[in-house]
C-alpha cells in the first residue's frame, strides 16, 4: 500500500467503532480474496466511511476491476468518496446511495459481480443474498461480516446459504466473524 492509503487506513481505524468498520484483519483478507480470485467486478453493501471499500478498491485496481459500493446515509457516502479520492481509487469505484435492496432491485440483468461483501443492515442479509444471486458470476464469492457478533440477526441468512446447493460456505472466526460463501 502507498503511504497515503496506509495513513488514511490508520486514521479510519481510530474511528472504527463510530463507523462500524471491519477490523484490519478482515480488510486484509478482503484484499487478498480479490487478488487471489482475480476479481474484476465487486459489490459492497454498506460503504460507511470507505474503510473496507479502500481495501477492496486497492486490490481491484491491481486486477483491473471495479467496485460498486452502496451506502444508505449520504453523509457517510460523502466521507467515503473523499477517502477514495485521497487514496487514488475513485476511478475504480462507483458509489451508489440509497436503500441497498432498492438499489440492487434496480440493477439490470447485465450487472454481474465476481465478489460481494455484505456489511449493512444485519436483518436484511437474507434479502441481499436473494437479490444478488441473479447478479453473480459463476464461481463468485460472497463475504458477510458480523456473522458471530450478530448471530441471531443473521441466522436466516446463514440458513439460506446453507440450504442453497449452489454454494459452499465456512464461518471464519475473525473479530465479529465472517461467512465466506463460494458459488460452485
Amino acid at each position: 500500500m502507498d503511504d497515503v492509503t496506509s495513513e488514511t487506513l490508520a486514521e479510519l481505524e481510530k474511528t472504527q467503532k463510530d463507523f462500524w468498520n471491519v477490523p484490519r484483519k478482515t480488510g486484509v483478507l478482503l484484499n487478498m480474496f480479490i487478488k487471489m480470485m482475480g476479481a474484476k467486478s465487486a459489490l459492497e453493501i454498506g460503504t460507511s466511511n470507505g474503510y473496507s471499500g479502500l481495501w477492496l478498491a486497492k486490490a481491484l485496481k491491481e486486477t483491473g476491476g471495479r467496485l460498486t459500493t452502496i451506502e444508505y446515509y449520504d453523509k457517510r457516502q460523502s466521507v467515503a468518496i473523499e477517502n477514495f479520492k485521497k487514496c487514488g481509487v475513485i476511478d475504480v469505484v462507483r458509489p451508489l446511495q440509497g436503500s441497498a435492496c432498492e438499489v440492487i432491485e434496480a440493477f439490470d440483468e447485465s450487472e454481474k459481480f465476481d465478489f460481494v461483501f455484505i456489511d449493512a443492515n444485519k436483518r436484511e442479509y437474507v434479502k441481499y443474498f436473494e437479490l444478488i444471486k441473479p447478479h453473480l458470476t459463476p464461481k463468485a464469492m460472497i463475504v458477510a461480516d458480523n456473522i458471530i457478533s450478530h448471530a441471531e440477526k443473521v441466522q436466516t441468512f446463514i440458513d439460506a446459504v446453507d440450504a442453497d446447493e449452489d454454494f459452499q460456505y465456512a464461518i471464519v472466526e475473525l473479530p465479529g466473524g465472517i461467512l465466506t460463501a463460494y458459488r460452485n
